[in-house]
């Protein structure tokens, strides 16, 4: 039998590293599959919660987790008659993280996406975290975080308060007349923030919104 020439055994590793590779990429070619791995970036969650927080079914979900599972990107536990799914590691944050950035900066069409959204509501503020930071630190304000309360018991910015989106009308009601307000959510591909602020400045509070959430804010100030 003849031997393979090592030329030939090192073309057969590439083109077998790649077919591994492209694996991953093929698993983020969905946005439905993008939008269940940005979700468990926030923290673990059932079949049952994925499918309400993303507006799919759950039929729908449980087929997109499947092929996540493939590829190794998302993992499982059982509790009791409850399967709760989490991300493989936490490196998949980081690749979600470069991803959209890469993505806002290559496509001009994210950029024209946000901007007709915010053109819709009027005199929405957005701070830079920096902004957010001086705040915090200088004055008395208010930082809400908008998203479920699971969500914000695994992970908040430091000083932040839980109040979930649905519950915001009945928390505006509670709030003094002279509160400041920062609203923010689940980062840059979550818009309550926007509408939070919007709702807040109907009501005559002085309100402002940050793009990003919790992941990218503790990136921002690790460095």
């Amino acid at each position: 039998m003849k031997d393979h020439h090592p030329m030939d055994s090192a073309n057969l590793l590439k083109d077998e590293l790649y077919r591994q590779l492209s694996r991953i990429g093929k698993c983020l070619s969905s946005d439905k599959r993008l939008e269940i791995l940005t979700l468990l970036s926030q923290g673990s969650k059932t079949v049952d919660k994925l499918a309400t927080s993303s507006g799919m079914n759950f039929a729908n979900v449980s087929r997109h987790l499947q092929i996540l599972l493939e590829a190794k990107l998302v993992k499982f536990t059982k509790r009791g008659t409850h399967v709760i799914y989490s991300l493989a590691s936490p490196d998949i944050v980081d690749l979600l993280t470069s991803l959209w950035r890469i993505s806002e900066k290559q496509l001009p069409d994210i950029a024209k996406l946000k901007d007709d959204f915010m053109n819709n509501l009027d005199s929405i503020q957005t701070l830079t975290m920096d902004q957010v930071m001086e705040k915090l630190s200088t004055e008395s304000i208010l930082l809400l975080d908008l998203r479920p309360k699971e969500e914000f018991e695994i992970g908040h910015i430091r000083g932040a308060i839980s109040v979930p989106m649905e519950e915001l009308e009945l928390f505006i009601r509670e709030l003094p007349q002279d509160a400041e307000i920062i609203a923010y959510c689940r980062g840059p591909l979550c818009a309550y923030s926007a509408i939070a602020v919007q709702k807040l400045q109907a009501e005559g509070y002085r309100a402002f919104r940050m793009d990003e959430g919790v992941i990218e804010w503790q990136e921002h100030f690790a460095h």
